[in-house]
């Protein structure tokens, strides 16, 4: 039954079992039982709501949590674009409140504090919660929804700008999400979300971006359909380049004095004219997902065979969604890096590739390293342009492997 709407379920992919994504393994569990879930994605015949089945409580995912977005130069940089810009069209001031919903560790709202712009942050995660606090950012540690979004106006804490950046994907019950967003909103104020677009996932074949932490997974079309159903109008869109391609859309009460933009008329049609509102679309992806996975494995196999190393860059959840998916172990990747320091000395869930710093690039100098958080490719072959000083090579995987230039 579908999450939002009751609707009937249909088979969209299936990506076989996984563990949590974020469930990094400290060594001295590398031989404990592992729990892997099934990775077994549907879509609703009625508003066309692709999702994944909770097989976990979101407690147990995001009580503590591995993902910190200030690790990535271009999340912070793009925050500092939003937070200007926004600033500038709502005219947002130090008699504003800006309520950021899984604030994370306040890569985004420390650039409103910059403004003089009094900010909120609600971030379930205490370990990335304090990290936010500790810049000076106030946050409530909690699960958001419409039982908080009460206790918050009674607090007579009220949002003239509430934003939900990759959360909403990550929510289980989306009509209580939704209904909070609604409560805490002022009736004046504007809501941005961003989430990945769900037609760059199935154009491009984005299997990877499917993970247990990410419930579902929105076209324009059914995110518009959901905000709908409480009380919420999209007034505006735009797409953004982050996670491969996203969406990052205006609400506001339904009977707000805004305009609705001809983008939010022009991306619905886009979307019904490429079929999204018939199940035939959702059909054939996961052929797409089988099609990948064997491009990879083939590049894997070759460059093995003729004697070269290969590692990894990142840590990210669409990593080992990839490599559990393609069973890609230390047989394939020597080992992977990342920025974090709180993963380094893990091992990634599932097939126990090592987590280093990324001096052990250098210390190394393997011939090839394969980008996992693929979606930051620029910012990463940057970072990596000085393994050409040996002929090394960066890979990205999706939405087909490519050797970087």
């Amino acid at each position: 039954m579908c999450r939002f709407c009751g609707g009937h379920l249909h088979p969209f992919v299936d990506l076989g079992m996984s563990p949590l994504c974020e469930s990094f393994v400290p060594a001295d569990r590398l031989h404990a039982m592992e729990a892997f879930y099934p990775l077994d994605v549907m879509v609703c015949g009625t508003c066309f709501l692709v999702q994944l089945p909770q097989y976990v409580n979101p407690e147990a995912i995001f009580t503590e949590y591995a993902y910190f977005s200030s690790y990535s130069d271009a999340y912070v940089a793009h925050g500092k674009a939003y937070a200007e810009m926004i600033v500038e069209r709502l005219g947002l001031s130090d008699r504003s409140l800006v309520v950021e919903l899984a604030s994370n560790d306040g890569y985004l709202l420390q650039h409103f504090l910059g403004k003089g712009v009094p900010v909120l942050g609600v971030e379930p995660a205490a370990n990335v919660a304090q990290a936010a606090i500790a810049r000076g950012i106030p946050t409530d540690v909690v699960f958001f929804g419409a039982e908080t979004a009460r206790r918050m106006v009674a607090d007579g804490k009220v949002a003239d700008l509430l934003i939900g950046n990759n959360v909403l994907a990550q929510v289980p019950d989306l009509n209580d999400f939704v209904a909070g967003m609604r409560i805490v909103l002022a009736p004046e104020g504007v809501a941005t979300v961003e989430f990945p677009h769900l037609m760059r996932l199935i154009a491009d074949g984005q299997y990877d971006t499917i993970y247990h932490e990410h419930f579902s997974y929105f076209s324009f079309t059914t995110a518009e359909r959901i905000f709908a159903a409480h009380g919420l109008r999209v007034f505006d869109v735009e797409e953004i380049w982050t996670h491969g391609g996203s969406l990052r859309l205006y609400a506001c009460h339904a009977a707000a004095d805004r305009p609705t933009g001809q983008a939010v008329s022009a991306l619905r049609r886009r979307e019904h004219d490429a079929g999204y509102a018939r199940l035939e679309t959702y059909a054939d992806f996961g052929e797409k997902a089988k099609a990948a996975k064997r491009d990879l494995l083939d590049f894997l196999i070759g460059v093995k065979r003729a004697g070269k190393r290969v590692v990894g860059y990142g840590a990210p959840g669409k990593g080992n969604t990839l490599l559990n998916y393609c069973g890609i172990r230390t047989d394939f990747l020597d080992f992977t890096v990342d920025r974090n320091p709180y993963k380094h000395g893990k091992f990634l869930p599932g097939t126990h590739i090592p987590i280093y710093p990324p001096d052990r690039i250098a210390a190394t100098r393997p011939d090839y390293v394969l980008i996992l958080p693929w979606n930051l490719k620029d910012e990463i072959v940057a970072q990596l342009a000085y393994i050409r000083t040996w002929g090394g090579r960066c890979v990205v995987p999706i939405p087909r492997v490519e050797i970087c230039p």
